[in-house]
């Protein structure tokens, strides 16, 4: 098992309505967001996956938290099985126009908290979004 550091990034609109991306080697919804590169600040990492997977350049204007645990356990279809340690920046938008990769990101789309509920979501997704729609 390798232990991984990650970001997430949690974007809202006006609505409060949060950004999701569709994962393309998961085909579910998840905040941006991905692994922090070697001599990468986890900041400059939330910014880079942002406009990467999303065509949006952000500022992170706050840490929401930091996750681990058996929730943040992936096993991907290879049969790597990972162990994330997640930093969740919130994040304003400040240029870029919205846009999936096409590679990692099938969609881009912003979500209401009751949209968020009744979609099936992973465990991992489920725990951020759950602290970043209660949280001011």
């Amino acid at each position: 098992m390798l232990l991984i550091p990650s970001v997430a990034i949690i974007v809202r609109n006006e609505e409060g309505e949060v950004l999701l991306t569709k994962d393309a080697g998961f085909d579910e919804w998840f905040p941006p967001g991905g692994g922090v590169e070697p001599d990468e600040s986890p900041r400059d990492a939330a910014i880079r996956e942002m406009r990467e997977e999303t065509g949006l350049v952000v500022e992170p204007i706050r840490i929401l938290g930091v996750y681990g645990g058996k929730e943040f356990r992936v096993k991907y279809r290879n049969g790597d099985i990972v162990s994330y340690v997640t930093t969740v920046f919130e994040c304003e938008v400040t240029s870029g126009k919205m846009a999936p990769d096409h590679d990692e990101v099938l969609d881009v789309r912003f979500f209401s908290k009751a949209e968020v509920d009744s979609m099936p979501i992973s465990q991992m997704a489920r725990i951020i979004l759950h602290d970043a729609f209660n949280q001011p």
